[in-house]
């Protein structure tokens, strides 16, 4: 499901489906919230989440989480399940105790769902020049009050960097399909 959800959108083929793979074997990998939802007894939808960190600028590591992959079938996408997926998500990792969740995203669709942009919380992304547009970084505390008075750099987590030629081995034992440039992709 999460290879179908993913192919030829940001790029050729996807890699979504290899990372979620490999996210749930790093020790970061929060496994109590890899989460799917289901409709008729079927999975439509999935997401998950690692643990991350802010290095504050005053020295000290800020726990966070981030999120992603999350999908929701092709066919269903626009009615409403993502959003169900993704609110449901984030009430049980505040019930869990986690402070706030950085990730990256649109703001159209997540802005719905609490998360504003990292800047207005005083978080910065790792290697972006400063200047850059950061409007894909994105932030919702979880605990109101968590990231008061803390400014940094977020790093994503290293399980994140997939090799292409490891998605291309795990692509194997997957039905072939045909990887296409497409108007809109990012990579």
């Amino acid at each position: 499901m999460v290879r179908e959800a993913f192919w030829n959108v940001y790029r050729p083929g996807c890699s979504e489906h290899y990372l979620l793979h490999v996210l749930r074997d790093d020790p970061a990998f929060v496994k109590e919230l890899d989460l799917v939802l289901e409709k008729d007894k079927r999975i439509i939808g999935q997401i998950a989440f690692v643990k991350a960190v802010i290095s504050s600028d005053d020295g000290s590591k800020i726990p966070v989480l981030t999120m992603g992959p999350i999908c929701i079938s092709p066919e269903l996408k626009g009615n409403g399940y993502g959003r169900i997926l993704l609110n449901k998500s984030l009430e049980k990792a505040a019930s869990m105790g986690f402070g706030a969740v950085l990730i990256e995203g649109n703001i159209g669709f997540y802005g719905g769902s609490g998360f504003r942009y990292a800047s207005v919380f005083g978080i910065r992304y790792h290697d972006l020049p400063e200047g850059s547009d950061s409007s894909f970084f994105l932030c919702r505390e979880l605990i109101h009050g968590y990231l008061d008075g803390i400014t940094g750099i977020y790093e994503t987590p290293a399980c994140y960097f997939v090799k292409d030629t490891e998605v291309e081995k795990f692509d194997l034992s997957f039905p072939e399909k045909e990887k296409k440039v497409l108007p809109g992709q990012l990579f």
